[in-house]
């Protein structure tokens, strides 16, 4: 009899390693969980703490960009003889090509020149709207 509960206490020892060993792995992952977690949650609260601590301020406009410049005669037939920010005069030359349809059918990118905007080309017939800017700069003071 003692045999038989020898090998029965064996048995049972046997089992039990064998489940400690696939709960090994289970149980580690869960730790790394946890951690990770913890440390998620200590980042979240720092971030919220420097946005508490911290407050942006609002974007004020650049000076330069806001002074008002005066248009030459043949810029101020298509955008006024009143004085404008430089951002002003490139948004209503703008509205004068879309009004007017002078951006190019197929290639987007180009403007054409009507009667008013051709002396403020330069004299060509049509400019890329990257050179938009370019071109205005010659006519404002």
């Amino acid at each position: 009899m003692a045999k038989t509960a020898k090998k029965s206490a064996k048995k049972a020892v046997k089992k039990t390693a064998k489940k400690a060993a696939k709960k090994a792995p289970k149980k580690a992952a869960k730790k790394t969980a946890k951690k990770s977690a913890k440390k998620a949650a200590k980042k979240a609260g720092k971030k919220a703490g420097k946005k508490a601590g911290k407050k942006k301020s609002a974007r004020k406009p650049n000076a330069a960009f806001m002074a008002p410049l005066t248009p030459s005669t043949q810029l101020a037939e298509v955008v006024g003889t009143k004085g404008l920010p430089r951002t002003e005069i490139i948004k209503k030359i703008w509205d004068y090509i879309k009004k007017n349809g002078l951006q190019d059918k197929k290639n987007r990118r180009m403007i054409n020149a009507d009667d008013k905007l051709k002396p403020v080309f330069g004299g060509k017939g049509q400019i890329s709207m990257f050179e938009l800017a370019k071109v205005v700069n010659k006519h404002v003071k």
